[in-house]
């Protein structure tokens, strides 16, 4: 990613930030952090001022922040990062900073008010990850990388779906291949066979797939830090008409919420669209999770597609549509995609079929 995209998004984040007449802010989320300058460690803060902007962490990312830190002045030190700060003189007394509410605990706070008592410091809520939910041509092509080594995938493990196979082992088997093709799985897989994917985050376990099975598969690839999302459901032999049936309303509620899907809409226009078909149906009362979510350097970002939502989505989100029905004791269908937000229409990312696969 260039120096030049870092450079814009500080530069951004400062406009945002003067808009609310903040003269800088205190980032201590992993991810945004990354987003802003380019680092992938687990430790690390930013203060992004309008006299400065710095990076601080201690000595085991020496190396590390000298090589992926883009555009801030680097501190390392002993001790914690808000001494680091304060022995350096950062920040001026009588500033007005804000700080990530969302991510900062009490006792954060606490020590963040009794070393600056000379500054107003304010919690601040989604300001980075608002500016994330719109994604750059480099991030949109991180996804499509992410997204077209899970279709690969996916068809790969297709002949070991058998009766016998256990859950574990398909599971498993994901994860040795995206580690193999690309940074690694984006969450960890969902495999469950029968009564089991009625359980929309069930646990792979050692059950082996039996006739008769729905089995759901919710896994995907993660690509230069960013995720895919995909899941889809097949069956295992002898299939009926209840079968067909759970199947069919779910691929066109899903396939409505993908139609649907384009900016302007209100997240929650599209859970009406794919819920209510549901609840035309009959089943409205076994779809028990939203629409869909946001992807990037998390595996759930903005915007949230549920009913609740008070967002709306805007030309280059990435979104995922995910209806489901959960039967439970028999088991449960989900089909989910990867979209990038339209001004007229929107595009589907994932080619891997959505029609019924009925196993060998």
């Amino acid at each position: 990613m260039s120096e030049h995209l870092f450079l814009k998004r500080q530069e951004l984040l400062k406009t945002k930030l003067a808009e609310e007449n903040f003269e800088g802010i205190l980032v201590s989320n992993l991810t945004n952090l990354r987003y802003i300058c380019g680092f992938t460690g687990s430790a690390a803060s930013c203060l992004i001022t309008e006299k400065g902007s710095y990076f601080i962490s201690d000595g085991r990312y020496e190396i590390q922040s000298k090589n992926q830190v883009i555009g801030l002045e680097r501190f390392i030190d002993f001790g914690s990062h808000l001494s680091t700060i304060k022995k350096n003189n950062l920040i001026s007394d009588g500033s007005k900073l804000a700080f990530e509410g969302d991510h900062i605990s009490f006792n954060t706070f606490s020590e963040l008010s009794n070393i600056f008592k000379n500054v107003c410091w304010e919690s601040t809520s989604m300001i980075l990850e608002e500016m994330q939910a719109i994604k750059d041509k480099s991030e949109l092509d991180a996804i499509r990388t992410a997204v077209e080594i899970t279709d690969e995938i996916y068809k790969e493990i297709l002949p070991m779906l058998k009766i016998g196979t256990t859950e574990k082992e398909i599971a498993n088997h994901l994860v040795h291949r995206y580690r193999q093709e690309s940074d690694g799985e984006a969450y960890a897989p969902i495999v469950a066979g029968g009564p089991n994917s009625a359980l929309p985050h069930a646990t792979p376990s050692n059950r082996p797939f039996q006739k008769g099975d729905f089995i759901l598969i919710d896994a995907a690839a993660k690509y230069a830090g960013y995720h895919a999302d995909m899941t889809r459901t097949t069956v295992m032999p002898p299939i009926n008409e209840k079968h067909k049936e759970i199947y069919g309303i779910v691929k066109e509620s899903q396939q409505a919420g993908c139609n649907a899907a384009k900016a302007g809409i209100k997240c929650k226009e599209i859970d009406a669209i794919t819920r209510n078909y549901i609840i035309e149906k009959g089943y409205g009362e076994f779809y028990n999770h939203g629409t869909g979510h946001g992807l990037g350097l998390e595996i759930h970002t903005e915007p949230r597609l549920s009913h609740i939502s008070k967002q709306t989505l805007q030309v280059n989100n990435v979104v995922t549509i995910e209806p489901g029905i959960y039967l439970s004791d028999w088991g449960g269908v989900r089909i989910e995609d990867d979209i990038i937000i339209g001004k007229d229409k929107s595009e589907i990312l994932n080619n891997t079929t959505k029609e019924l696969i009925i196993l060998p």
